[in-house]
Parts: C-alpha cells; sequence; structure tokens
C-alpha cells in the first residue's frame, strides 16, 4: 500500500527529475491549471481540487518520509502542487501571473517567512503539506495586492 502514495507524493514521479523537482512541480501545476477547465472552475470546485490534493497529500508525505527514510525528502513533491494551486486561486488566468504566482510561490517556500518555517515542526506529512500551503497563501496575498493596486479588482 506504501507505493500508492509514494506515487502521489512525487506526482507520478515528477519528484524524481534531477534538478529543482519542487520547481517543476509548480510549473507542471500551473501549466495543468492554466490548460484546463480547473482555471475556471466555480470556486466551491476549486476549493474542492485544492481539498482533495491536501488530503490526498498528508499521508503521501507521511509515506514519502518512510519510503525514501528522511524528513520531507526532496522527491515529494505533493506539498508543491497543493501549495501552488492555492497561489494561483483566484487569479485570472493569465500567463504572466500564473508565471509570477511560479516564481514568487517559489520564493516563500525557500525563504520561509514567519510562521512558514514554524508550520514544518508540526508531525508527519501535516508539516510537509503545511509549509506550502501557507507560502501559496502568501503568494496568491501579493499576487492579489498587486492585481487590484496595478490593475483594477479581480472580478469574481
Amino acid at each position: 500500500m506504501k507505493k500508492p502514495w509514494v506515487v502521489i507524493a512525487t506526482f507520478f514521479g515528477t519528484g524524481f527529475l534531477p534538478v529543482a523537482p519542487g520547481t517543476w512541480a509548480s510549473f507542471l501545476t500551473a501549466l495543468i491549471v492554466y490548460v484546463t477547465p480547473l482555471s475556471s472552475a466555480p470556486i466551491l470546485t476549486y476549493i474542492l481540487a485544492v481539498g482533495i490534493v491536501s488530503a490526498l497529500g498528508v499521508p503521501a508525505a507521511t509515506a514519502s518520509e518512510h519510503h525514501f527514510k528522511d524528513k520531507d525528502p526532496q522527491p515529494c513533491v505533493i506539498d508543491e502542487v497543493a501549495g501552488q494551486m492555492i497561489a494561483l486561486w483566484l487569479l485570472p488566468r493569465q500567463a504572466l501571473l500564473y508565471i509570477a504566482a511560479v516564481f514568487i510561490f517559489r520564493a516563500f517556500d525557500i525563504v520561509k517567512p514567519f510562521p512558514i518555517l514554524l508550520s514544518e515542526s508540526l508531525p508527519r506529512g501535516f508539516g510537509i503539506m503545511t509549509d506550502d500551503i501557507l507560502a501559496g497563501l502568501y503568494t496568491l496575498g501579493v499576487l492579489l495586492a498587486f492585481h487590484r493596486i496595478f490593475l483594477g479588482p479581480i472580478p469574481i
């Protein structure tokens, strides 16, 4: 039963890419959201999708820790998927905004401003998932504020 969780944790193998697998997972997530109906889905549908990824991500991340015998192993990228989905949540489907969301999200995920770093101390998969969920929320806040100030309010 551990192997299917590892497949989910590595986002179907994306986590095994040799250089910056978290960044690749973020770009792939942004691309999937951009080209699928998810980018224009009703808010509740999008929240449900993020909830499913996050809910599956916790046991998958926990299983990946056991499988790779490491705390927050590099191949585990399901947390980046959930965080990136949150970073894109209310943004209009515009390529430049999606690209900016990937870079800003990755910056928050790497720098880990307060309280992101503290969230890593949560047990097992909760810690792995929570820091990226918070980074996604930070990114979303920055991009929504930027859009409101420079481009106007986003119609929801």
